[in-house]
């Protein structure tokens, strides 16, 4: 068994946090390599906890923990600090209080494995990947403030051939597979001492790892391709994220407003693709039905094109003690300007469109952009475009991280997803970038074209095995003419849900008992 002393042991935890936060970077020279370099964090993490003291290995998933998010979600500084008027000092606390609590489950990890390891090192291995995928549905499933951002499984998420495990598994099985190679790899350099386990401990070990390049660079020739029939007109307004919008904004936004209306009614693209809808991103400014301005010219908008128009707005609705409370909305107009479908956003963001415990966390009081919190909608609805063309589901920036929510949609009988986002609040960082790397999933998951549209990028089109067909460049306002095609079969995640995740939390389960049980039994 190799042993380290405690002082290198943390050293090690955090070293393998930040090489495993490698992943989630979005630099100008992120590649395969790199990501592949990541999976090694994984790996030390494991390796080192196996054998540790219980106590000891409790602070090395915590060290871990906190390098890989402090390194992988700095922007949660940036959003505290430039759209939520938190000082300097209280917005480096509300980072530091948030890679805490996520640093708790890579802890209590290290401490399974740990304790598990105690009766047995391969046993431990084994048990690792069930465990792991366990604490990320639990991380997934926690009330109110569950945050399942850059989970595992997405370290996976350029490689095409590896995402089509998603129909069957959800994310979840993604992560699994990292995990149980990154498991085999840790048993094998844990016990590469034992002279009578190092022939077969290096055979799976070159197996393993000669099998995951083949399947990726051998895949991609299985991954079918799929034809659209429709092409959408998706707008990405690009304006500047502000903390409070005059009463005026309209009038002096208005030259603005006529461009975007302008490249929302140009005529169809030279395509034997037929029209769908014109698509504007999750509310990037005072935009409301009930702001007769606007309804205007949204109206205006769906005429001219000759086209149904789905717009985010705010969307007023009686509140439950008297007077009108925000929703945040899409709401689709048919191509003579009635209004036919709104979707209110279910998952909102904790701190951003509502603060949970607000009495006591005074501080966020500034996080919300409208005068109280937004409320949240009931209903996984399914709206229908004029025509015929089938139904689609739109969910809404945020709620793209969760898995069993989006499939929500296409298990009520979406045959196209639709995501509106505005990722302005993340400023110039990865943020973006990873928000993308999870909503492309989701796609994948369940089989459907994905449109995407951003207020100032990634604003693109996915086919329904995870291929962008169309982009816009980030940080621009234009439109972009995106492919996209209906789909009515359902995968096995669509059917079941969660499946896998329930398997490893019974599996985890059963390891732990059948540990206490040998803990209990009398030695000798």
């Amino acid at each position: 068994m190799t042993a380290f002393s405690s002082p290198r042991c943390l050293l090690i935890a955090l070293f393998s946090g930040a090489l495993l936060s490698f992943a989630f970077w979005s630099l100008p020279f992120q590649n395969d390599l790199l990501v592949g370099l990541s999976w090694l964090g994984m790996v030390l993490l494991i390796g080192v906890s196996a054998g540790s003291r219980p106590g000891l290995a409790f602070f090395i998933g915590l060290l871990n923990g906190a390098a890989f998010y402090t390194l992988s979600l700095p922007w949660i500084y940036t959003v505290m600090r430039m759209h939520g008027g938190v000082p300097p000092l209280p917005a480096v606390g509300v980072l530091a209080a948030l890679v805490t609590a996520a640093a708790v489950f890579p802890a209590v990890f290290s401490l399974g494995i740990a304790w598990l390891s105690g009766r047995s090192i391969a046993r431990a291995c084994l048990a690792a990947p069930f465990l792991w995928v366990t604490l990320e549905f639990a991380r997934t499933r926690l009330p109110a403030i569950g945050f399942p951002w850059n989970l595992l499984g997405y370290a996976v998420g350029s490689s095409l051939p590896l995402l089509q495990v998603a129909p069957l598994t959800g994310i979840y099985g993604l992560s699994f597979l990292i995990a149980a190679w990154c498991s085999l790899v840790a048993w094998v350099w844990v016990e590469w001492g034992s002279q009578q386990k190092r022939g077969i401990l290096l055979i799976l070990l070159l197996l393993s790892t000669l099998l995951l390049p083949a399947a990726t660079a051998l895949g991609n020739a299985w991954v079918p391709g799929e034809q659209p029939q429709h092409v959408a007109r998706l707008v990405q307004t690009n304006f500047p994220q502000a903390p409070f919008y005059p009463a005026d904004w309209m009038d002096t936004h208005a030259g603005e407003l006529d461009a975007l209306e302008r490249w929302s009614v140009s005529g169809a693209p030279r395509s034997s693709l037929a029209p769908g809808p014109v698509i504007w991103p999750e509310v990037p400014a005072p935009f409301s039905m009930q702001d007769p301005r606007f309804a205007a010219r949204a109206q205006r908008i769906a005429r001219a094109a000759g086209r149904p128009f789905l717009v985010g707005v705010v969307d007023w609705k009686p509140g439950a003690h008297g007077g009108l409370a925000p929703y945040n909305s899409a709401v689709l107009l048919d191509p003579s300007g009635r209004q036919v479908f709104v979707y209110d956003k279910i998952h909102l963001v904790p701190f951003g469109e509502y603060v949970p415990l607000r009495r006591w966390l005074t501080f966020a009081k500034k996080l919300t952009a409208e005068v109280g919190d937004f409320q949240p909608g009931s209903e996984y609805k399914v709206g229908a475009l004029p025509g015929g063309d089938g139904k689609f589901g739109v969910f809404i920036c945020y709620e793209a991280i969760f898995p069993d929510e989006v499939r929500r949609f296409v298990a009520h009988g979406a045959g196209l997803l639709i995501n509106l986002s505005n990722d302005g609040w993340f400023g110039r960082s990865a943020a973006p970038e990873q928000h993308w790397m999870m909503a492309r999933v989701r796609a994948v998951e369940n089989r459907r074209w994905l449109l995407r549209d951003t207020n100032n990028g990634h604003t693109l089109a996915v086919d329904p095995y995870g291929r962008e067909v169309a982009r816009l460049a980030p940080d621009v306002r234009g439109a972009l003419d995106a492919p996209y095609g209906w789909r009515s079969d359902l995968t096995l995640y669509t059917r079941w849900g969660d499946w896998l995740a329930w398997l490893c939390v019974a599996a985890a389960l059963s390891f732990v008992l059948a540990r206490a049980r040998q803990a209990e039994a009398p030695q000798g």
